[in-house]
């Protein structure tokens, strides 16, 4: 049954309405007869229908619709009026409402645009359901960007071979569910994937977790342990942050691609395995080569299928999609709730710099955190607001000004040096790298255009 409110600003208006509803003894609705009741009812529970007045553009109806349309997406608005008329009703349609009643309506035709109205959201949650179903097969990775749709194709020619993968990527744009979705679409399925992260383990330690080591090899060696890529042995190893790799392991993984042997951590004795390998890293290993950090030949080893993972900022027509499919995976727990469409527009604008990990962990966090099952622009942290608002501001509008040259030139540089800074946390070294200048030339600049942030580490 659908759950419909009605806004009844002069509530004799909707005296037929009411009746007409009312004649269905299974119908539920609430009523209310100011603009702050019924948005407070908004904020808190999610409406398929909201019925209102609709006379002219300035009415308190059309103020209802204008909030609806902007913060909850899954509530039609339909018009009911005793004054129709055909601008009225074009009006009212332009401003965001899905129809337009009068009160010659008949019953029958006042239920059908009911039902029309949710078949209408039915069919847009199907729309949505069958887009995470047409991905199914690559896991996690959500999207439909022409990036990721790149992503999806090559996902699906790597799968049936066995050869090396390295995937680049910056932290947290999805480069392990990529090495899952290789694996889980190829013929070594059926096989362990194992996934150790080259970068959380100590040198010491990671040659024994990787090997595996006899008893006695080590002080604290009481018995013989297997390492991971005998673990692995007819599936996939996946090797991350192999950029923070030490040089001496480098070499023993260098001769595993190469002769797929290795030996035990205290022992002569070789061991032979069938296993890809995977890798990944957020760093650039060829400035690594450069600076004698990173082996050549192992780089050249990993690096025969490239796959470079977009960051968030790059595929931003994606995070509506993401949005929605964290929300269906958290309202199992924490039951159903809706991103308003302010608030969507306030993350697409966010530059996200912790990408779809940090998309991921907000949205979780604004599940547990709003009241309602509308998580709108005001629930969202100042950060991101006030980051969507610097963005907004980034335009050319000082060219219709009275601006000299010299002056509007200035201006355009000072916003390219904010946006800068904004996207790496405010860390001028980070920040002096995306603009492609010296650091020291970076903080004259600062000092000389008075630019700040809220909160600036010392060290930075």
């Amino acid at each position: 049954m659908p759950k419909i409110l009605l806004f009844a600003n002069n509530s004799s208006d909707m005296d037929y309405l009411i009746s007409v509803l009312e004649s269905d003894t299974a119908m539920q609705f609430d009523m209310v007869f100011n603009k702050n009741d019924a948005i407070n009812l908004l904020k808190h529970i999610v409406y398929d229908i909201v019925f209102t007045e609709f006379i002219s553009t300035d009415s308190v109806g059309s103020n209802i619709i204008d909030y609806v349309s902007c913060n909850c997406q899954h509530t039609k608005c339909i018009v009911f009026t005793k004054q129709p008329s055909i601008k009225n009703s074009v009006e009212a349609i332009r401003k965001g409402a899905s129809d337009y009643l009068t009160i010659s309506s008949s019953p029958e035709d006042i239920f059908s645009v009911i039902e029309k109205s949710i078949q209408k959201k039915s069919d847009k949650k199907n729309q949505e359901k069958k887009v995470f179903c047409d991905i199914k097969k690559f896991g996690e990775i959500v999207g439909e960007s022409n990036k990721i749709v790149d992503i999806y194709r090559t996902i699906e020619k790597v799968s049936t071979s066995n050869s090396t993968v390295l995937i680049l990527g910056e932290s947290g744009t999805g480069k392990e569910l990529i090495a899952r979705a290789i694996h889980f679409n190829s013929k070594r399925r059926e096989k362990a994937l194992i996934t150790i992260n080259c970068g959380a383990i100590p040198e010491e330690l990671l040659e024994s977790e990787l090997f595996g080591h006899e008893k006695g090899a080590f002080t604290g060696a009481h018995r013989t342990r297997i390492g991971r890529f005998e673990i692995a042995d007819g599936g996939c190893i996946f090797l991350d942050e192999i950029g923070d790799m030490s040089p001496n392991l480098q070499v023993k993984i260098l001769r595993v691609l190469q002769e797929q042997t290795f030996e035990r951590v205290g022992s002569v004795e070789s061991i032979k395995v069938n296993v890809r390998i995977m890798a990944a890293t957020n760093i650039n290993l060829q400035e690594a080569i450069k600076k004698g950090k990173f082996r050549e030949d192992l780089y050249y080893r990993l690096n025969v299928i490239p796959i470079n993972v977009p960051s968030l900022r790059e595929r931003k027509s994606d995070i509506p999609l993401l949005v929605d499919y964290f929300c269906q995976k958290l309202q199992i727990e924490n039951g159903e709730k809706f991103f308003s469409e302010k608030s969507l527009e306030t993350l697409i604008k966010y530059h996200w710099p912790g990408n779809v990990r940090e998309l991921e962990n907000l949205v979780e966090m604004l599940f547990v955190m709003t009241e309602g099952n509308n998580i709108r622009f005001e629930d969202l942290p100042d950060k991101i607001k006030q980051a969507s608002q610097v963005n907004q501001k980034k335009d050319f509008s000082f060219l219709n000004s009275d601006l000299c040259f010299s002056d509007a030139v200035e201006q355009y540089e000072k916003q390219l040096i904010l946006q800068a800074l904004e996207q790496t946390n405010w860390i001028k070294a980070k920040a002096a790298k995306r603009l492609k200048m010296n650091r020291t030339t970076l903080v004259e600049r600062i000092k000389k255009m008075k630019l700040k942030a809220a909160k600036v580490s010392e060290n930075k």
